[in-house]
């Protein structure tokens, strides 16, 4: 049995926690937080403190308008980071904000998180207080969750369908799309949202001389959406490409 509890926020949410040790274990993990497959399933992955106010203001729209009302009318899981900044933050406001009942369940090491009788680490990480769930892996460096946040989501997904959604990122956005395509989930790219995203929207349009951002491209599995085309288009183009994957 893998270690689970109740997680209270300041602001009187709860969460339920799963700390997970071995992947194989993950579908009895998941299980005893409540999560069961098959569900559709959408990956958000890309900025987190790298986003700017103005960054954050600008991207609102496609959380409130786009993916959580679609997460909601799907009833699909989400899943992503769960700390409290940058497009973790933007979907667990928004969840809040629209009254949405769907699984929103971050993936973080568990080295990273100040847990009840265990040593501290050096510097805590604070969890997004509007998620459902949290699956804390094996892990005490940013990037070492990236495996693990693609096998949640496919465990979670059985045979649904499920896609990845990538919003700006830096580094470890590379580690994540490259999990999701190794998964064989379809990625959206938002182009223009910033970095990674942008790198790799260049690449879909052969533009981009980046070698990493090519072969990604190559795989069959990106797709890349303007963010100025809006809310709808987005929407669109997810229903297109979960309803592909049945």
């Amino acid at each position: 049995m893998e270690r689970s509890l109740k997680w209270t926020f300041e602001n009187g949410w709860t969460a339920d926690v799963i700390l997970v040790n071995v992947s194989t274990n993950l579908p009895v993990a998941l299980g005893q937080i409540g999560l069961y497959p098959p569900r559709p399933t959408i990956v958000i992955v890309g900025g987190a403190s790298g986003l700017n106010e103005a960054d954050l203001n600008r991207l609102h729209p496609l959380f409130a308008d786009a993916l959580a009302p679609l997460a909601e009318s799907l009833q699909a899981a989400v899943v992503d980071g769960g700390t409290d900044c940058g497009v973790m933050r933007l979907i667990g406001q928004t969840r809040t904000k629209t009254s949405a009942a769907f699984p929103l369940i971050g993936v973080l090491p568990a080295g990273k998180v100040a847990l009840p009788d265990m040593p501290p680490p050096t510097k805590a990480t604070q969890l997004e207080p509007h998620h459902s769930h949290f699956v804390l892996v094996p892990g005490s460096q940013w990037g070492d969750e990236s495996f693990w946040l693609a096998q949640v989501a496919s465990v979670i997904t059985g045979g649904a369908p499920s896609v990845t959604v990538l919003v700006n990122g830096g580094n470890i956005a590379w580690q994540d799309v490259s999990e999701s395509v190794r998964h064989g989930r379809p990625v959206i790219v938002i182009d223009g949202s910033g970095r990674t995203a942008d790198i790799l929207a260049d690449a879909l349009h052969g533009q981009s001389a980046h070698s990493q951002a090519n072969e990604l491209a190559a795989s069959g599995l990106l797709q890349a959406v303007d963010v100025m085309a809006g809310a709808d288009a987005l929407v669109r183009i997810l229903k297109e490409t979960l309803a592909s994957r049945y």
